[in-house]
């Protein structure tokens, strides 16, 4: 299983970014995809979910109106669109996969897969 982000880079605040997950030997459908960030000296965060069976979303309060969590199952990718980027939105973006569906989105102990993680550094 590969989880291969791309689209991270650097961004004036209030800017928007599109971050994509592309899944090989997983297939997202039916499934649960995640966004994580890690700022420098903090803990990993949990910041969108989505539950693709019923396209059920979730998303951190400090990211709410801001980030849209998407999905193409043709593609088999996953995608966090960022916008009105905040400096405190920098950090590395990695997605995850799990196909378990109890417990809380946001908790990584959850997600069985992760990719490398992409830089999102806001200025």
């Amino acid at each position: 299983v590969q989880l291969v982000e791309s689209g991270g880079g650097s961004v004036q605040a209030g800017g928007s970014l599109r971050l994509s997950c592309a899944a090989s030997g997983y297939t997202i459908s039916s499934n649960c995809m995640g966004w994580f960030r890690r700022e420098r000296g903090k803990e990993r965060e949990g910041v969108a979910a989505i539950y693709t069976p019923g396209e059920t979303t979730y998303y951190a309060d400090s990211v709410k109106g801001r980030f849209t969590i998407s999905h193409d199952n043709a593609k088999n990718t996953v995608y966090l669109q960022m916008r009105s980027l905040k400096p405190e939105d920098t950090g590395v973006y990695t997605c995850a996969a799990t196909s378990q569906f109890g417990g809380n989105w946001y908790d990584p102990s959850r997600f069985k897969y992760w990719g490398q993680g992409t830089q999102v550094t806001v200025s």
